[in-house]
């Protein structure tokens, strides 16, 4: 890196999401790595970060922590990395925000936690983050170490709070858990380890990213989530069988391999429900379908304090959790929704349509779990981290 300048104080955060398809090429060592990232040939340089008047908090649980740690001028700049199974990954882009860089990185084989060449040249070409997070199936020990004198954070985001190996679990300086339970997990792997109850998901809302639009109501009952097992679709299904059949259900599913099934089982019950997807679509339009139900309901057990639990409420509406999820039911209060045992969802969902009119979800979440409720809890915690090191 050139001496003449510093670069700008960044956020990273490195998701666990993968695209492209495996290639035979063989990888380059992280030196010439880094020799094409100093060229240019690799890619964007290190942005100049914007104004902090000038971010906007929206989008997805990925996007929101990161322009939060800008917009509180914690940070200058914020990046989002992601893995690359082919040769040559796609040039940096935005999407969504323009404050906040995506990068794509080769990945050295599938094996989690990820390693990659290209990613350790990037960092020796242009210097670790000021904040790097990780969330998910994580990183190699290498990138770790690699980003020794960055404040390093971890988030699984599903319901086991580690899902990283001790070799990389120990370089942590601080892990976001959605229950005490992780939390307890984690010391008990890590005695010393700093943790705090902060699932990024719902704890970053945003207040303008899901809002109330007074649209009618068509649907009774909207569930967003990815069409797999872990979801537990089967457990409204069978709710919706035993309720009467003008209850209309709505499902929206950004990705997975489950919806054919889905559709199937539908059929098979006479339901009334409408399949969206995948592919999923985009924030505002999530935010449409909302606002045209009546209640949101979460319907899995070993989920992670799911975003979607208060987007529904900033939505307006409330929401019907599993009363078995094992992360995030503190977000269900009598003003923003109900939970309930798989067996008794359909009665749940028939009281709480009856009385809909009782519940104010989005002034709750105004009031406790928008961002900068949760910035203002984060920074003493990365302050903290920054005078141990």
């Amino acid at each position: 890196m050139p001496s003449s300048h510093l670069p700008p104080r960044r956020i990273v955060v490195i998701s666990d999401f993968q695209d492209g398809s495996w290639s035979d090429a063989p990888l380059a060592d992280v030196e010439t790595m880094r020799q094409e990232w100093m060229s240019g040939s690799r890619g964007m340089p290190l942005p100049v970060g914007p104004r902090p008047d000038e971010v906007e908090v929206d989008g997805g649980y990925i996007e929101r922590l990161p322009l939060a740690c800008v917009k509180a001028g914690l940070v200058e700049t914020a990046e989002i990395w992601t893995h690359w199974r082919g040769e040559t990954p796609p040039p940096a882009w935005t999407r969504g925000s323009p404050h906040l860089l995506r990068r794509a990185f080769r990945m050295n084989g599938p094996q989690a936690p990820f390693s990659s060449n290209d990613m350790l040249g990037h960092i020796e070409a242009f210097g670790p983050p000021e904040i790097l997070c990780v969330w998910g199936l994580g990183v190699s020990e290498e990138i770790m170490e690699a980003c020794r004198d960055s404040i390093r954070i971890y988030n699984s985001i599903d319901a086991p709070a580690l899902r990283i190996p001790p070799e990389v679990s120990r370089h942590f300086d601080l892990v976001l858990t959605g229950a005490e339970w992780q939390s307890e997990a984690v010391r008990a792997r890590h005695p010393d380890m700093q943790t705090a109850i902060m699932p990024v998901g719902p704890e970053f809302a945003s207040k303008t990213t899901f809002r109330p639009l007074g649209l009618p109501k068509i649907y009774d009952i909207i569930y967003v989530a990815a069409a797999q097992a872990y979801k537990r679709h089967d457990i409204l299904f069978d709710a919706l069988a035993r309720l009467p059949r003008n209850i209309r259900a709505l499902c929206v599913c950004g990705y997975g391999e489950l919806a054919d099934a889905f559709r199937a089982r539908i059929t098979e019950l006479g339901l009334s429900v409408e399949i969206i997807g995948p592919p999923g679509v985009a924030f505002d339009e999530v935010n449409r379908l909302m606002n045209q139900s009546r209640l949101g309901v979460v319907c899995g057990v070993d989920d992670g304090a799911p975003a979607i639990l208060t987007e529904y409420m900033l939505a307006g509406i409330p929401v019907l959790a599993n009363s078995a999820l094992t992360c995030g039911l503190q977000y269900i209060t009598p003003d923003t929704g109900r939970a309930a045992p798989a067996e008794q969802f359909g009665q749940a969902i028939a009281a709480m349509l009856a009385g809909i009119e009782a519940y104010a979800p989005r002034q709750t979440v105004l009031d406790r779990w928008t961002w900068p409720h949760t910035i203002a809890l984060l920074r003493p915690l990365i302050e903290d981290a920054r005078r141990k090191k």
